[in-house]
Order: C-alpha cells, then sequence, then structure tokens
C-alpha cells in the first residue's frame, strides 16, 4: 500500500513539474530574435530552480569549510590536553586514525573521559575495528559492524545515560571545533 501511494505521489509531482516546464516554455512574451531582452529576461536574471536541493540531508555535523584538519588539530590539542580529554605524549592524528571524521573523534574522547571508560574501547566500538590490545578486554558488540556513540556507552557502561552523555559528549565537540575554526 505504502509502495502504491509513493508511486502516485511521484508520479503527481514529475507531472507538475513538466507540466510547468512546458508553460513556463511558452511565456507570453514576443517571440523571435532579442526576445528575452525584450521581455525583460536574460542570462543574468533567470534563475533555475532544483527540486533535488528540498530532498538533500542536511549535515548534522559541522563542517571543516575554512582549516584542514592538520591545522584544526593544531588548534584542538593544546586545549584539549589541558582539560586531561588528550593524553601529554598524544597527538589527534595518532588517537584519531580510524576515525572518518574529526567530530566524531572528539565526541568519542568527550564520551570517554566524562564517564571514565577506556578510550580504545570506545573507539573499536564506534568505528568497528579492533585496534590495540586494550580492545581485548572490552566488551564487544557480536558483530563487526560500527555502533553509534549512544550504543556504545550503553554496551560499555549500561547505569549511565546513554543519550545524554552522547548528547552532551557531542556538543562539547561541536564547540571544540566551534573554537578552533574561529
Amino acid at each position: 500500500m505504502k509502495s502504491v501511494f509513493s508511486a502516485i505521489t511521484i508520479l503527481i509531482f514529475v507531472t507538475c513539474l513538466v507540466c510547468s516546464r512546458g508553460a513556463l516554455a511558452q511565456g507570453p512574451g514576443p517571440a523571435g530574435a532579442g526576445a528575452a531582452e525584450a521581455a525583460g529576461g536574460g542570462s543574468s536574471s533567470s534563475r533555475s530552480y532544483n527540486p533535488l536541493k528540498f530532498f538533500a540531508k542536511k549535515d548534522a555535523k559541522p563542517g571543516l569549510s575554512a582549516v584542514s584538519v592538520a591545522e584544526l588539530d593544531k588548534r584542538l590539542e593544546p586545549k584539549l590536553r589541558e582539560s586531561k580529554v588528550l593524553a601529554g605524549d598524544a597527538t589527534l592524528k595518532q588517537v584519531c586514525a580510524n576515525f572518518i571524521e574529526r567530530f566524531d573523534c572528539l565526541a568519542a574522547l568527550h564520551a570517554s573521559q566524562s564517564l571514565n571508560l577506556n578510550f580504545e574501547c570506545v573507539k573499536s566500538n564506534v568505528t568497528g575495528v579492533r585496534v590495540g590490545t586494550d580492545s581485548s578486554s572490552c566488551r564487544m558488540p557480536s558483530g563487526d559492524k560500527p555502533l553509534s556513540l549512544v550504543k556504545t556507552i550503553h554496551l560499555l557502561k549500561s547505569d549511565a545515560d546513554a543519550k545524554n552523555a552522547a548528547r552532551d559528549a557531542e556538543t562539547a565537540a561541536r564547540e571544540d571545533i566551534k573554537d578552533a575554526t574561529s
């Protein structure tokens, strides 16, 4: 039933797009050479609407548009060492080696520090990559699939409020990135 409803909705949407495009092409303006300028149009004032923009997924994670990862690490490391989130001899490049995004690594660091969890266990569960000798003593999911930070916290410390702890860690990571990029 859902698929029939979805198919009908898509058919109506496409029909509306095709009909509106045809109506715009047959507009009431003058025809012939120079018609766009005579009608007040032209390439500089025409506007193209892309319907895919309405359906594009918004990225909830902060972007690193103005700062490279190496520069971000250089700016973040002193602050993270000062707040005891990052060990004195470690670098973010080493610690965040298997994470796809720096944001996820920072959130995992903050969560492990605030809940007193072994970061190697958190890292192994969130990335899905079993690394280090310390991870042998960690509770791991049955498969090799990565877990979300909430599920990782719940797995490693079942008595903790995993949702709020993950939200707090992500907020702290977002603030760290915001401070480092501004």
